[in-house]
């Protein structure tokens, strides 16, 4: 993930699969866009030395590959310095292993015959900090991986937020950066990070996209 908001150089992306033709396919989507640089692309084996030696922005992962999984490599992420922002992609057919990769700090998951059209705006909300969740993944799959699935739960620990928290939750889930909340709130960026912390703290998980399920269990993005 960016560090610096106003970087105006491409976003470095490295695309991680088993399969070559997915790889190929992701990487000539991206290439069109001109604030977006693809620099590598490998399996699950070669993918922790090209993260090291490449230092991305963002990195799309493949959820399941043989020799080494996506789960090895995303934990490896979390060590780097700047770690990168990992949307993982997955199948309908992957569901065991999302509540790992949130507890290891994916930004998102995404399904593998995403809407090229919507791909670069993914990689772009990524690299801002933000979250990203194919709406192909279906609330029956998700609510089984944060905790209690009764919506009830979900109610009962956002009605402990405040006002203003609420209105930080609503827009972490809807994929916002910390930038952006602060600059749609009129509060800075210090300010939203304390919230955030303060947010996770209450609905008692460590990540944004955790909390974003939970805000959407809750109906907190629901017209009133």
């Amino acid at each position: 993930m960016r560090t610096d908001p106003s970087d105006d150089a491409p976003i470095r992306v490295v695309i991680v699969d088993d399969e070559a033709m997915i790889r190929s396919g992701f990487e000539l989507i991206l290439e069109t866009a001109s604030d977006i640089e693809v620099v590598g692309t490998a399996d699950g084996v070669h993918a922790v030395g090209l993260l090291i030696e490449t230092r991305p922005d963002v990195v799309l992962l493949d959820i399941r590959m043989p020799g080494t999984s996506g789960i090895e490599v995303l934990k490896a992420t979390r060590t780097m310095p700047n770690a990168p922002a990992v949307a993982m992609m997955t199948t309908f057919d992957s569901d065991e292993h999302i509540s790992a990769a949130m507890s290891f700090g994916a930004a998102g998951f995404l399904v593998k015959d995403t809407d090229p059209a919507d791909l670069a705006e993914h990689i772009r909300t990524l690299a801002a900090g933000g979250i990203v969740l194919s709406p192909q993944v279906s609330k029956t799959i998700i609510t089984g991986y944060v905790g209690n699935p009764a919506d009830a739960t979900a109610l009962g620990l956002v009605a402990g937020l405040t006002v203003r928290e609420k209105s930080v939750l609503r827009l972490l889930s809807q994929g916002k950066s910390n930038n952006e909340i602060g600059t749609t709130l009129h509060l800075s960026v210090g300010t939203i990070k304390a919230h955030v912390s303060s947010i996770l703290d209450k609905l008692q998980v460590p990540t944004r996209v955790e909390a974003a399920l939970i805000a959407e269990r809750a109906g907190l993005n629901k017209p009133s």
